[in-house]
């Protein structure tokens, strides 16, 4: 197989017309000059990535794109995550995400959900908490693995993964009551309660008040799963590359893909990820392999803090900082398929995950005297590419249409 193959991803990119931007969408209002000098060229159109009945989380919808059917492969998100911190789960095993949040209180006293993420915690912060968490899971059948910023891990030895449990950025503002199905279990209903003990009084957090930042005062558990069964890449497809993210579930769905996972310095699954860092470690794969998926997250976590102004600029930076440099460093190859599309969409409006079938362009390029000319006027979004007219009932389907002859 002579030809490469690259895979660009803005999570959360797609989004709804809104009246602040005159009726067009930030895809629409975000300057993009690169994706669309692409839409020039490119075959677009549209692809169903969540699957009907199935929630529209990034494990399903980045799962989708990369060729499987969550509703075969999917058995949760955790799992996943597992497996790019090289952690190894026994069959009985039950994996969760392990949220750092802060829990707030409305105006009559309840407990809701302030932030997701604890306010975008830092890394090394988050890597103090989970370590003085670890007495929380001492003498339980449980084990806590640090992650990324508000992103970690617990496996329940033995676990049972029934439970009713939901994502926190989807609930953010609202009562927690109806949604800590993990709760209902004494083991995890006894670690939610130490942790909480242990975070009211730890230094990490009295050191973000004092700066005006908001405290991980409680964790958060959902996403939780068994270790899932997937046949790689390799042996369907051929495929030999790297999965480039800031993001340990994407890492996990490339692991069992077969996909080596890249850890690139300075990647925060932000606004302020090391974009370069990505579009190098994509490139540079491509000189040995045959196939890269370099994902930004940061205009999925504008969405769910609502920002328009970041969801824009985070649009932006992907198209300047990835887009363009990648499309500069492909003509070094001699055959080039390049992806560009969006997982999901993620509206400012809603600060949650949609199911509307994701804008999608596929281009080949033979080289510099193959790029589409700048400035022709055409446009990569939501519109343009339902527009197109082109509808795949899946991400499976557009996978196959990447890797067909």
């Amino acid at each position: 197989m002579d030809r490469k193959y690259i895979i660009l991803v803005g999570d959360g990119m797609g989004d709804y017309p809104l009246d602040r931007l005159g009726g067009r969408t930030p895809m629409e209002a975000a300057r993009t000059p690169n994706m669309d000098r692409l839409a020039q060229a490119g075959k677009m159109g549209t692809a169903q990535t969540i699957p009907r009945g199935m929630a529209p989380g990034s494990d399903v919808a980045n799962m989708s794109l990369l060729g499987y059917d969550p509703a075969v492969y999917h058995t949760g998100r955790g799992p996943l995550e597992a497996a790019s911190m090289g952690v190894l789960l026994e069959r009985e095993d039950v994996a969760f995400r392990c949220n750092l949040v802060f829990l707030d209180r409305d105006s009559s006293g309840e407990t809701i959900m302030g932030d997701y993420s604890a306010g975008h915690i830092s890394t090394p912060e988050a890597q103090r908490i989970i370590g003085s968490l670890q007495g929380a899971v001492s003498g339980a059948p449980l084990a806590l693995y640090a992650g990324v910023s508000y992103r970690h891990l617990l496996v329940w030895k033995g676990g049972r993964d029934g439970l009713a449990t939901k994502p926190p950025h989807d609930i953010i503002g609202q009562p927690i009551e109806a949604f800590d199905g993990f709760s209902s279990e004494p083991v995890l209903r006894a670690f939610a309660e130490k942790a909480g003990r242990i975070l009211e009084s730890h230094p990490v957090n009295a050191e973000r008040k004092r700066s005006g930042e908001l405290p991980a005062n409680a964790i958060w558990l959902w996403g939780q799963g068994r270790a899932p069964a997937m046949p790689r890449l390799g042996e369907r497809f051929g495929i030999s590359g790297v999965m480039v993210s800031a993001v340990d579930l994407l890492k996990g769905i490339g692991a069992y893909a077969g996909l080596d996972p890249v850890a690139v310095p300075g990647a925060t699954g932000y606004l302020d990820t090391n974009y370069a860092g990505k579009v190098e470690a994509a490139l540079g794969a491509l000189e040995g392999g045959n196939f890269a998926y370099l994902h930004v997250e940061a205009p999925d976590e504008a969405g769910h803090q609502g920002s328009l102004e970041d969801k824009i600029e985070a649009i932006e930076r992907f198209d300047k900082l990835v887009v363009g440099p990648v499309l500069k460093g492909v003509q070094n190859f001699s055959k080039v398929r390049i992806l560009l599309v969006t997982d999901h969409y993620t509206p400012v409006s809603l600060r949650t995950h949609t199911t509307d079938p994701v804008p999608f362009l596929l281009l080949d390029i033979e080289g510099p005297e193959s790029l589409p000319a700048k400035g022709g006027g055409a446009e990569f979004s939501e519109r343009s590419a339902k527009a197109a007219g082109l509808h795949l009932n899946s991400g499976v389907e557009l996978f196959e249409m990447l890797m067909s002859k």
